[in-house]
């Protein structure tokens, strides 16, 4: 179990470089995207999972503690701008970024009825961020 702890926050930041660059429409849709406001993005989010792996790796206690920690950060956040403004209500500024990155993407969710709807690149990021904390935790 360690060594998939270690491995899956690796394939959690591949997903993101690969779905941040890799134009594969419908999946993701880079037509618009701004460069620069990618590479602000990865550079915020891509020592994440190096941080969570890394941690793993040492095992001692502390960095094991700090591991959980940023994937409990991960999946708030994802949880934050994703589930909550699909379950609730999204603000105005969701509302439009979801409208401008992401209203073209593949969707297997119903969107009637909401501003912002998860859309499957970002259900995996989802999935894989559950599954880094839980492996996380048992390491």
């Amino acid at each position: 179990m360690h060594t998939v702890a270690i491995v899956v926050p690796l394939v959690w930041l591949a997903w993101l470089v690969v779905t941040d660059w890799v134009p594969m429409f419908p999946l993701n849709d880079l037509t618009g995207a701004n460069v620069r406001g990618r590479a602000l993005a990865g550079a915020i989010n891509y020592p994440f999972p190096l941080l969570v792996a890394a941690g793993v790796a040492h095992g001692r206690p502390w960095s094991l503690a700090a591991a959980t920690g940023i994937c409990v950060l991960i999946l708030a956040g994802h949880l934050y701008h994703w589930w909550l403004p699909y379950l609730w209500r999204a603000s105005a500024a969701q509302r439009e970024l979801y409208q401008r990155e992401y209203a073209r993407t593949l969707k297997i969710l119903p969107a009637e009825g909401h501003g912002v709807v998860p859309d499957v690149q970002h259900m995996v990021v989802g999935a894989l961020s559950l599954i880094m904390l839980v492996t996380t935790l048992n390491a």
